[in-house]
């Protein structure tokens, strides 16, 4: 008589099939799992466990036997009777008893049955077709935690120029040329195309930090001082020479400027969170542009034009 076989079936539809005069196996729904050290998943499953201290004939293994072999009640609870002798008998010398798909069965120094259980069955029917398997790990980005690093080495510089493909920057292109065309007084056109270019460059910033902080060419190599008139330290036209989200850093760049002949500054945190240091800031739009073009020829071609009234912001 297949006794394993038996059992076997009768564990994928019951939580518990006992073996009278024996003990009795139990089952247990164990959720999805995953090993981290070896990176494996397990599929959902049912656990089995031993208890000898169930032995009480349910009947159910006996009528299912007599079922299958198509013999009486009693005489399945007869060859069940001798199969549990044996099994008593083997276990007492010492011997392994094994249930295959089960588990294995042994006497420990004390006496008692220590039962260690196979997984080669999965008895839950609901994760029928599932099985193990192992994943490599999955190495994240964390962005955040770089931003400092990359600005300690280059600073983050907002440029709009480099979104060339961009239609608004046309309109950005035509405020800078009117403004060095126009007179010393700029038309309410010309003021309404440049609050239009600053909108643009904040936009810009905003897309760049929002997808990843992107490093900036900004070459602090020593030059021969450039001559600027930058004795004014005061106006609505600043000509920016980056943004940092470490205020230690933006200190560092502002003095390599000023040892570089600059009469830099710091205009204060933007509503991005960003340090801007500037070259200087101007009353007309005509002398910064003077002192932007010197910029970009000589020290930084990523450097932009900001006009904002520094007084109503503070």
């Amino acid at each position: 008589m297949q006794l394993e076989t038996y059992i076997s079936d009768l564990l994928y539809r019951y939580e518990c099939v006992t073996i009278p005069g024996f003990g009795a196996f139990l089952t247990q729904k164990a959720s999805a799992s995953i090993d981290a050290a070896t990176h494996t998943f397990y599929p959902p499953k049912k656990t089995v466990s031993f208890n000898e201290q169930i032995q009480k004939n349910d009947g159910l293994l006996a009528h299912y036997i007599a079922d299958i072999e198509k013999i009486p009640f009693e005489v399945a609870n007869e060859k069940i009777a001798n199969r549990v002798k044996l099994l008593k008998s083997n276990l007492t010398q010492g011997e392994t008893v094994s249930f295959k798909n089960i588990g294995e069965i042994i006497f420990n120094s004390e006496g008692k049955i220590i039962f260690e259980p196979t997984y080669h069955l999965n008895y839950l029917t609901n994760a029928f077709g599932l099985s193990q398997f192992v994943s490599p790990s999955v190495s994240r980005e964390v962005y955040k935690q770089e931003v400092e690093a990359i600005e300690k080495v280059i600073p983050l510089t907002i440029t709009p120029e480099k979104r060339k493909a961009s239609p608004y920057f046309k309109y950005a292109a035509v405020a800078l040329i009117a403004l060095a065309l126009g007179a010393l007084v700029p038309s309410k056109y010309y003021l309404d195309q440049i609050e239009q270019h600053n909108q643009i460059a904040q936009e810009v910033a905003t897309q760049k930090l929002d997808s990843k902080i992107q490093q900036a060419t900004f070459n602090l190599n020593p030059l021969p001082a450039i001559t600027l008139n930058v004795a004014k330290q005061s106006g609505n036209y600043h000509v920016v020479a980056g943004a940092f989200r470490v205020e230690d850093n933006c200190a560092q760049i502002l003095s390599d400027l000023k040892a570089q002949g600059f009469n830099a500054r710091s205009i204060g945190v933007n509503k991005y969170g960003l340090h801007e240091v500037v070259y200087g800031s101007y009353e007309t739009a005509e002398e910064a542009l003077k002192v932007l073009r010197n910029v970009r020829n000589n020290h930084n071609e990523d450097a932009w034009l900001l006009v904002k009234d520094l007084d109503l912001v503070n």
